[in-house]
């Protein structure tokens, strides 16, 4: 949606036409994270860190407090009960030679078992329990600052909704000064940019589909996009359906808003390896003819959180000018039950030319990524990566909060483990040799489903693997389960969106750009 503002000159009266790219109508907040080497004379409150140990708590030293005062708050946070156990939050009124009028003390635990996971979800309570707070100080950096400022920005995420009240001093995210020198600037900055490209993803994902839609969604990521140096090339409806992008067109025409394809390209000059994205973006779905049940359905406007996901890491690889030549084909269309939906038995013909009989039009995100895989492979990337909102077999196996991830055994083993580095659960799965028969159709070269409940989130990656071109290092990662929360916020996930895998594919194109 393109909004059109008429302006007129004093010069000339006739009519000028200004357009104005689409902008989500709500956004989540979150705090303002400074790198600072002193601590600000006066703030609202000190964040400190406090553990368990033998003898009960420990209150570490902090260049935010005097001895005196040390001792003082030690005294204070014990006489209150404080054990520092991981999660826990105190406050107390500061001693009063303190740079603030409240401490608040976070527990991090036993600290010899202290690592990056358990800080980054401990800054994140933190920063959530110091919503309202004003300015803050803090050395939790002083354990780790990627960790400390990833969990204080992704923790005090908060997406209150299109509502029709303001919000309340109280909700406002407070605003952290991080104590660090110069050598940890560049770990600083990297931390605060991938961060704020999870939270780019969540406010994608949280905004209702009646507003993004593959027209508006092209339209804000295109902006995004550009804002931030990339090269980008949408293609409507017309343009894919004359180029053969069968599987979009497939999914998108039983919807009144038509799909869309967009490409993003970050191209630095001495860039030696390229890596192409890949992520779903069905901005609805409701299963098309193959209707899902209605009890849930509202949850499917996260089913776009794949390319989400990959818009927000490209979007921060360029904002980190990551040395890699990345390209991000994201498919969008919205998957409904209209009079020009794609009908069970359908046969398709992908980009690129492999035919599919459509069984079930739910599992309608494989018919998308086939097209944007085929057209990502033309590229000859040295590495592919794609994921999306593809299985309930993904939860099955796995669960709500570990991404399953499939492709090529070394790229894919070494995506998993980054994943559990950077606290987004991942675990390495196999594609059976058994669904290379079961996948042959007698109406088209391959079909979509199985018909069976066994290793669905398999099927779908062995279905994926025939549009992934010779030679090319690849990996899916599906995210069924972790790209949303039901329930309520725990360490730095909030409900709703959590922009899951984000973290991982930024971790993964720095490392490749470190070979």
């Amino acid at each position: 949606m393109v909004s059109e503002v008429k302006l007129f000159t004093p010069e000339c009266k006739e009519e000028i036409v200004a357009k104005s790219a689409f902008t989500l109508p709500a956004r989540g907040t979150f705090p303002t994270v400074e790198l600072a080497k002193k601590a600000p004379k006066k703030v609202d409150a000190l964040l400190i860190a406090t553990f368990t140990g033998e003898d009960g708590l420990e209150v570490p030293g902090s260049a935010l407090l005097s001895p005196d005062a040390l001792r003082a708050t030690y005294d204070a946070l014990a006489a209150v009960g404080a054990t520092g156990r991981a999660g826990e939050i105190t406050r107390i009124p500061a001693p009063k030679d303190a740079a603030a009028s409240t401490i608040v003390a976070v527990g991090l635990g036993d600290a010899e078992l202290l690592d990056a996971e358990i800080l980054r979800r401990n800054a994140g309570a933190a920063a959530r329990a110091l919503a309202g707070a004003g300015a803050v100080t803090t050395t939790l950096s002083d354990f780790g600052i990627s960790a400390a400022v990833e969990g204080l920005i992704l923790g005090g995420y908060s997406y209150r909704g299109i509502r029709s009240t303001e919000s309340s001093e109280a909700e406002a995210p407070a605003s952290f000064t991080v104590i660090g020198g110069k050598s940890t600037a560049e770990e600083f900055e990297t931390a605060r940019i991938t961060a704020e490209a999870v939270n780019l993803a969540r406010d994608l994902v949280n905004t209702p589909a009646n507003v993004l839609y593959p027209e508006t969604y092209a339209e804000f990521i295109t902006a995004e996009a550009e804002a931030a140096g990339l090269e980008v090339e949408v293609l409507d409806e017309k343009q894919l359906e004359k180029k053969g992008f069968g599987g979009i067109i497939s999914v998108g025409k039983g919807s009144q808003r038509p799909p869309r394809l967009v490409r993003l390209t970050w191209a630095p000059k001495k860039a030696k390896t390229s890596v192409a994205l890949v992520g779903k973006g069905i901005t609805f779905d409701t299963g098309g003819i193959s209707l899902k049940p209605g009890n849930g359905m509202w949850d499917m406007i996260s089913d776009m959180g794949g390319s989400a996901a990959m818009a927000a890491a490209i979007i921060a690889a360029a904002k980190l000018e990551i040395p890699v030549k990345i390209t991000a084909t994201l498919p969008f269309a919205e998957n409904m039950p209209g009079s020009g939906a794609t009908r069970p038995g359908d046969v398709i013909t992908h980009y690129g030319g492999i035919t599919s009989e459509v069984l079930n039009t739910d599992a309608e995100g494989r018919l998308v990524l086939a097209d944007a895989i085929a057209r990502a492979s033309e590229d000859n990337p040295d590495y592919l990566i794609e994921t999306a909102t593809l299985t309930g077999a993904q939860i099955v196996a796995l669960g709500t909060r570990t991404a399953g991830v499939m492709g090529s055994e070394i790229f894919r083993d070494r995506i998993a483990e980054i994943g559990r580095e950077v606290g987004e659960n991942a675990w390495a799965m196999p594609l059976l040799e058994e669904h290379d028969e079961e996948i042959k159709s007698q109406a088209a070269d391959i079909r979509n489903i199985n018909a069976k409940r066994e290793g669905g989130m398999e099927y779908a990656g062995t279905y994926l693997q025939k549009f992934v071109g010779e030679g090319i290092e690849w990996a899916h990662i599906d995210v069924a389960g972790p790209s949303w929360n039901n329930g309520s916020p725990r360490g730095y996930t909030p409900k709703r969106a959590t922009g899951v895998p984000v973290r991982t594919v930024v971790a993964t194109l720095r490392e490749i750009a470190s070979k």
